[in-house]
């Protein structure tokens, strides 16, 4: 529903050539999920979550490890990862308390493409599947 995260979902599938990113709401049947199976806080609906390889990525540090897998120049981003975590989750925190304010909520999310919806993790995730996929919750 926000329409920052909503139009970084659609900027990652536009430089996620290979499609190997997934997608799904924490509050989805999916998300719980994967919260539960990664051992993650359900109550911290508010924040990015990767699951890279079996290593769960929040904040900060999860919106680097993406932009360093995608095709094009935003990969530079990287080198911030070597800013203390500490601080990097302070910045990010700071801006997902103004994300509303400064770019607005929708009352619903996008209708995706049948291509795009692929890439939506939208029922429960059965035992065993997603082991070597990467989600971004």
């Amino acid at each position: 529903m926000c329409n920052f995260c909503n139009r970084s979902v659609n900027w990652i599938i536009r430089r996620d050539k290979p499609g190997d990113f997934h997608f799904a709401p924490l509050q989805s049947l999916s998300g719980e999920a994967l919260q539960g199976r990664y051992g993650l806080d359900p109550n911290a609906l508010d924040t990015l979550v990767l699951i890279e390889d079996g290593n769960v990525y929040v904040k900060s540090t999860a919106a680097l490890r993406i932009v360093r897998r995608l095709s094009s120049r935003w990969r530079a981003l990287y080198m911030l990862i070597a800013v203390p975590r500490p601080v990097r989750d302070f910045a990010y925190d700071s801006f997902a308390r103004r994300r509303y304010r400064w770019f607005g909520k929708r009352d619903e999310c996008m209708v995706p493409s049948p291509k795009v919806r692929e890439r939506f993790l939208v029922d429960a995730v059965p035992e065993g599947e997603m082991a070597s996929d990467d989600a971004a919750l």
